[in-house]
C-alpha cells in the first residue's frame, strides 16, 4: 500500500492507494493544512508519489521525508507507462498524464476519450497506450464563479439537474447556460469523433463528473480517483518495473 499526494488547483488529496483501490482519502484546502499522519498511523505505508498542478509539492515532500518515506515527486521526467504524443511534454500537467494511466491501470489497454471535470475541464485522449494530447477549458464552478466575478450584477449560482430552455428567470438562465454550455460541448467532440469513425470508451472522472455522468449518455463513470489510481501506478511503475531495466 502506497501514500498517493495529488496537490490540484484548489484541494489537496492524500490516499492510501493498493492497486486501483482507494482504502482511505483525505482532502485539505491548501499544503500547508496538508497532514497524511492519520493515514500513515493506520497503515504500514513507506512509499509516497506527490504530484502537483500547481505549487506546494516541495514543502509536502519534505515533510513526508523526514517521516521517514520513500518519496517520488512526479515532474515531467518520471518514467511512466504510457507514450506521450505531446509537442510539449514540459508543461503537461501531472493530472492529465495520471489520469491517462489511471484509465489503463483502471480498465485495461484501450482507446479512451478521458473526461477530468474539476477547476478546468480537460478532454484528452489515450490510444494504444500513449497519451496523445487533448483540450482545456474552464471547469463548471470556474464558469459560475467568473459570470459573478467579472459582471457588475450577476449572482454566483449553483449545479443544477433541471434541464430546460429557454430559461424565465436570471438565476435559472445562468444555472443552465453553463450547465447544457458544458454538456454540449462534451458532446460535441464525442460526436466529432464518432463522425470520424474513431472508436473510444469515454470515461468521466473528477470531483464534478457526478452532475453530467446523467447528462452525457455513453460514459463510463469512473468512481474510483482517476488520478489518484494513475499516480500509485505510476509509483508502483518506478520502484518496480523500471528498477529492473
Amino acid at each position: 500500500m502506497n501514500l498517493v499526494v495529488d496537490i490540484g488547483n484548489t484541494q489537496i488529496k492524500a490516499a492510501a492507494v493498493e492497486g486501483t483501490s482507494v482504502a482511505m482519502m483525505l482532502t485539505f484546502p491548501s499544503a500547508r493544512e496538508a497532514d497524511a499522519e492519520p493515514i500513515l498511523a493506520r497503515y504500514p505505508i513507506t512509499r509516497a508519489i506527490v504530484a502537483s498542478t500547481g505549487r506546494g509539492a516541495a514543502e509536502v515532500v519534505e515533510t513526508l521525508r523526514q517521516r521517514g518515506l520513500e518519496v517520488l515527486e512526479m515532474t515531467p521526467d518520471t518514467p511512466v507507462p504510457v507514450g506521450k504524443d505531446y509537442l510539449t511534454p514540459r508543461t503537461l500537467g501531472a493530472d492529465r498524464i495520471a489520469a491517462a494511466v489511471g484509465a489503463e491501470a483502471v480498465f485495461g489497454r484501450g482507446d479512451y476519450l478521458i473526461v477530468d471535470f474539476g477547476t478546468a475541464i480537460t478532454i484528452d485522449l489515450v490510444c494504444g497506450g500513449v497519451f496523445r494530447g487533448g483540450n482545456i477549458s474552464p471547469g463548471m464552478r470556474t464558469r459560475f464563479r467568473a459570470l459573478h466575478d467579472y459582471t457588475s450584477r450577476l449572482p454566483e449560482c449553483s449545479p443544477t439537474d433541471e434541464t430546460l430552455f429557454p430559461a424565465r428567470c436570471t438565476a435559472q438562465a445562468i444555472e443552465q447556460g453553463v450547465m447544457q454550455g458544458i454538456t454540449y460541448e462534451i458532446e460535441g467532440y464525442m460526436r466529432s469523433l464518432a463522425e470520424k469513425n474513431v472508436k473510444l470508451s469515454i470515461i468521466f472522472t473528477g470531483g464534478d463528473a457526478k452532475y453530467f455522468v446523467k447528462r452525457i449518455k455513453n460514459a463510463i463513470f469512473a468512481k474510483c480517483e482517476l488520478v489518484i489510481c494513475g499516480l500509485n501506478r505510476i509509483l508502483d511503475y518506478n520502484a518496480t518495473e523500471q528498477a529492473d531495466i
